[in-house]
């Protein structure tokens, strides 16, 4: 998720679990260790893909949070404001602000490796989009009313109440999940249409208008669906790649690292001389978020690129658009 809404989540599990002890101090302690896991993206692991690759792993690891907690609480301890809390509240609140950190990362399309390093699998629910205000927003209220409630009676049910809010919109989430997997498999099936991977994911600032993708050999179909759609609404397309490409240069390191990352959703393209590989679960045809040249055509052969990562970004004007698909089957995205 966004920095913003992994602040205001570790502010309200700090609060809930120190909120009686620390009072306002807290919500600090809270947006400091809900910030901590995203350093990663300080690091440079190598290359584009392997940054690409290697966020959201050892500092999202429970097992990594769960080893590292008494250390950081033993550090804390060493302040005198923080020795009115005990060693070992202190580590399970610290385990709780990360841990939740990670699991809510993992409601996300990108992929989180919660068990690294026993495994490297990026776990993904893919069932809230990496900004979405509606989860947000309670935090964000809860968060500025605690700075000015003091040791409210109140307090704790406001920062509570927040959490209830936001954790029902991670259920919503996963119902729309359900029901819309369900819509889009029955428009698939009408059109006897198959696939080799599949996923589906909310498009962006919202939980009504959904994306999905469905691999084949030959390319992939890219799909809307929304909560008010019948099945008849749904919108397929059919875009062409070029994956045999890879036949000829697949031994890479960065190409299987992708091709493993991104679970087979992915796409090869040829602009000019270059050999792109895009991540078909985040952006949208002709707009991937996550695009890396692997290779340059030359004499009909193929050379190693350097992978650098493609600078793209979603058109601000699509997003118009997505609000207006969400109620009209018409608009085309």
């Amino acid at each position: 998720m966004d920095s913003l809404t992994q602040v205001v989540l570790g502010s309200a599990v700090a609060y809930a679990t120190l909120g009686n002890k620390l009072g306002r101090k807290s919500l600090l302690v809270g947006a400091a260790f809900g910030t901590l896991p995203d350093l990663d993206v300080l690091i440079n692991f190598g290359g584009d893909v392997e940054n690409f690759v290697y966020h959201r792993s050892f500092s999202h690891s429970l097992f990594i949070q769960l080893l590292m907690s008494p250390l950081f609480a033993w550090l804390l301890l060493k302040m005198n404001w923080a020795k009115g809390v005990t060693m070992s509240r202190w580590s399970v609140a610290i385990f709780l602000i990360l841990s939740t950190h990670s699991l809510l990362d993992n409601f996300t399309v990108y992929g989180t490796q919660l068990l690294w390093p026993l495994s490297t699998h990026p776990f993904s629910v893919s069932s809230i989009f990496i900004i979405d205000p509606a989860y947000t927003l309670p935090l964000v209220l809860s968060c500025i009313a605690l700075c000015f409630a003091r040791m409210s009676p109140y307090a704790q049910r406001i920062n509570t109440s927040a959490l209830v809010i936001s954790s029902m919109y991670l259920v919503w989430g996963f119902a729309a999940k359900y029901h819309i997997n369900n819509k889009i498999y029955q428009a698939l099936n009408t059109q006897n249409i198959t696939f080799t991977h599949f996923e589906s994911t909310p498009t962006p600032l919202n939980t009504l208008l959904w994306r999905a993708v469905g691999v084949t050999k030959q390319g992939h179909y890219e799909i809307y669906a929304s909560v008010f759609d019948e099945v008849k609404n749904v919108d397929i397309q059919f875009y062409p790649t070029k994956n045999a490409l890879l036949t000829k240069i697949n031994d890479a390191k960065q190409i299987t690292l992708l091709q493993q990352f991104t679970k087979g959703l992915y796409g090869v393209y040829q602009q000019d001389e270059k050999v792109i590989i895009s991540d078909l679960r985040m952006g949208l045809e002709g707009n991937y978020v996550f695009s890396f040249v692997v290779a340059e055509q030359k004499d009909q052969q193929l050379i190693p690129g350097q992978y650098q990562k493609l600078s793209n970004r979603l058109p601000l004007d699509k997003i118009k658009l997505i609000f207006a698909r969400i109620t009209d089957p018409n608009i085309d995205l």
